[in-house]
């Protein structure tokens, strides 16, 4: 052989041998630029891309992103979920679900049940991560909170938000992120998810093909002002929807995503789609023929990363000339800065959340936390005087088809825990021990029983109270797919309880005489409790109350802790007093806009005490335009126990060129008050909660009188009628 090709193949072989020798070097040291973590991420986001090919670049815009060896990445699922706790994941704490949690009205609390999460959020990844897992529900991308809406009760997710109030909807999500993403300056903890933008909220079988219309008007009065408020908050993910807005899928919506989204707001966070929404856009809406065409349009929309089965089309889109490999890049460079935010390219010794652990997991803390948040939920809607009740009567009599149930606990997108407390375990864990306490389920949960025998119903008779749970579960309400008893996908549109659960509460009424019956309802949704108002003596509503609901309940029910929710939900009457459920104007729904008399307001709930509103002051009676002013007001415990009460302020402009709303919410405040204590609470109230939305959606402020009202529910005489105190009021004019 000639001596120089012996030299050559030598040479070529040296080279062989060191590249991947030099390329893992090149990982471990650091030394690809992409990992220097003393680099901006601009530049460190900018080589990465430049090392990627076509194919790879788009593999890695899809919710499980595969491995790339030759660079040392790590393949990473972006799907995960902390509705109310980590979900669908490993061992974690259960808080209530969302709409529980919305009915504390606490912003506070529920900024600590989100610190809570993301701690027991990095314990969950970084352990996973040390044991070689990274599978789905094990990163650090978080799809939540959900901040639609709840515009109408039928909806079968709407257990899954905050209720129907864009403000308290915007200070509970805002909460809710600042306590998943962290405050440390250079790294999120994880990252939060505001979903889903902007304009959705059933009907569950039709999202994927559904056009909800909604004017420009009802879109910057009630849709939009909680994502504004998350963008405000720099949550890191919008989620787009499923259904279109006015003639254009969300996750291809102009106006939404560009117009919107990144030119008003300079929203710089990075887009998802939901799951499969992109498929949506040649199967449910048609507005393209093939996933090529689809995946161009989600990247040219703006889309960054695609949960679901698209984008692997995109190296076929560019070939077919549907979009161009900057265009990609632009969109995977918006996607990636998330992944160092979260430190996902550096040494873990340098991130402090990068030390948290399996002992910041389901610990005795996140417990008592998540047993606070449901006693803080429950909402008491009638008392005659039978709660609270001993807790060493004779005898009691536990029933109903969710006394025993788990399900019940949870709601969707929950987490599972070793020990999830049942009411009925709860309440036994609370009586005395010279008590006796007997439970029979008496009947089912949504049909009637096939065994005539009625054995349960009899005890009502010879015990000193019965404690009958009732209501509905996530197998009646929820998700399209998740709902497994519901014939309408998870919608309720049947706005009545079983007509078993009523009868069944009938029988109890009957036997139990003089003793006193305590109706327990579960459900995540408002419902026809006429009936039940009517034949309990008690009725709590308890949501899904998480881990520690029985627990919580039996709280409450033995007057350890005064029930102190509220309703973020109006409860009608009947579904004949609301708009058809695909109709999204505002017209006619929730406490702003409904003319008819609701069976429970918004805001509304009882406690074991009483409290009186005086010396309602406005520290101007007049103010001039764009200035603020202070309104202040005195509130009493009037009772014999402690409690806290949750002070609530409502704006009303009452002269108007356009349609405007009744009153809204611009204020919550809660205040623990020892029997026969007062405390002053004042708040401070600013131009934007004077403004007016036109009829182009525009905010505008006009001259004219303004009236306040502060107490402890909204202003409707129903909540008087229904025993709360009477909310007090002042005036003041704007020049």
């Amino acid at each position: 052989m000639n001596i120089n090709i012996l030299k050559t193949v030598i040479l070529l072989l040296t080279v062989i041998a060191f590249c991947p020798a030099q390329a893992q070097e090149n990982i471990e040291s650091g030394s690809y630029a992409f990992r220097n973590a003393a680099l901006d991420i601009d530049a460190r986001v900018d080589d990465l891309i430049d090392r990627l090919t076509l194919e790879e670049k788009a593999m890695q815009m899809m919710h499980d992103s595969p491995e790339i060896e030759r660079l040392g990445i790590p393949k990473y699922n972006w799907w995960n979920e902390a509705l109310h706790g980590i979900g669908r994941s490993g061992i974690a704490t259960v808080f209530p679900q969302a709409i529980g949690m919305g009915a504390t009205f606490d912003e506070d609390l529920i900024l600590e049940v989100a610190s809570a999460i993301s701690d027991e959020a990095r314990a969950t990844h970084n352990t996973a991560v040390k044991n070689g897992y990274r599978r789905q529900y094990s990163g650090l991308t978080f799809w939540t909170p959900n901040i639609n809406i709840f515009r109408d009760p039928r909806w079968g997710r709407g257990q899954e938000t905050y209720g129907e109030d864009p403000y308290l909807t915007s200070i509970l999500g805002t909460a809710f992120v600042k306590g998943l993403q962290g405050d440390h300056p250079k790294y999120l903890k994880t990252a939060a998810a505001a979903k889903h933008y902007a304009v959705h909220s059933g009907p569950e079988k039709l999202r994927h093909e559904f056009n909800a219309e909604a004017t420009q008007k009802d879109m910057w009065e009630t849709y939009l002002p909680a994502f504004k408020a998350l963008v405000d908050a720099d949550v890191e993910t919008i989620m787009c929807a499923y259904n279109s807005t006015n003639g254009e899928p969300c996750c291809a919506n102009k106006y939404l995503l560009q117009d919107v989204l990144r030119e008003k707001w300079n929203f710089d966070g990075h887009i998802v789609s939901d799951c499969w929404a992109l498929v949506d856009f040649y199967e449910g809406h048609n507005v393209v023929e093939t996933p090529e065409e689809a995946a161009a349009l989600g990247v040219k929309s703006g889309v960054n990363l695609n949960c679901g089965s698209t984008y692997p089309a995109l190296p076929e889109a560019v070939k077919q000339g549907l979009i161009t490999e900057a265009e990609i890049d632009e969109q995977l460079k918006v996607l990636l800065k998330t992944k160092f935010k979260l430190g996902l390219f550096d040494p873990v010794e340098g991130n402090p959340y990068s030390q948290l652990s399996v002992e910041n997991l389901n610990t005795e803390e996140h417990r008592q936390l998540a047993r606070e948040t449901a006693q803080k939920s429950v909402v008491m809607l009638k008392n005659n005087g039978a709660l609270p009740l001993k807790n060493d009567l004779s005898k009691y009599f536990v029933t109903g088809p969710n006394a025993t149930s788990i399900e019940v606990l949870l709601g969707n997108y929950h987490g599972i825990n070793p020990s999830l407390v049942t009411i009925l375990e709860g309440l036994a864990g609370a009586v005395e021990p010279q008590s006796q306490m007997q439970y029979r389920q008496g009947t089912l949960l949504d049909r009637p029983n096939a065994n005539p025998q009625d054995w349960a119903s009899p005890n009502a008779g010879n015990s000193d109270a019965t404690i009958a749970v009732l209501g509905i579960s996530g197998v009646l309400e929820g998700e399209e797919g998740e709902s497994i008893a519901s014939e309408t996908f998870g919608d309720r549109l049947d706005y009545n309880l079983p007509q078993n659960q009523i009868d069944y509460l009938r029988k109890l009424n009957e036997a139990a005489g003089d003793n006193p019956v305590i109706a327990v309802i579960t459900g995540g949704s408002p419902m026809n409790l006429e009936e039940v108002h009517e034949l309990a003596d008690a009725v709590l509503l308890v949501w899904y109350p998480g881990e520690e609901g029985g627990t919580a309940v039996a709280d409450i029910i033995f007057g350890d802790i005064s029930p102190s929710g509220r309703l973020p939900i109006t409860f009608p009457k009947s579904l004949d007093d609301l708009p058809p459920y695909e109709d999204y104007s505002m017209n006619g729904r929730t406490y702003k806009y409904m003319d008819e008399a609701p069976m429970y307001p918004f805001g509304y709930g009882l406690s074991y005490t009483q409290f009186e509103y005086s010396d309602v002051q406005l520290n101007k009676n007049k103010v001039k335009r764009g200035n603020s002013l202070t309104a202040t007001a005195t509130v009493t415990n009037t009772g014999d126990k402690q409690a806290e009460e949750v002070v609530q302020l409502y704006v009303s402009d009452v002269e108007t060129s356009v349609d405007a709303p009744k009153y809204q919410l611009y204020g919550v405040k809660r205040v623990s008050l020892e029997a026969g204590a007062s405390e002053e609470i004042q708040f401070e109230i600013t131009p934007g909660m004077m403004e007016l939305v036109n009829t182009d959606g525009e905010r505008v402020l006009e001259k004219g009188e303004f009236r306040i009202y502060i107490g402890g529910s909204t202003p409707h005489e129903r909540n008087v009628e229904l025993g709360m105190a009477k909310v007090k009021e002042a005036s003041f004019r704007m020049n």
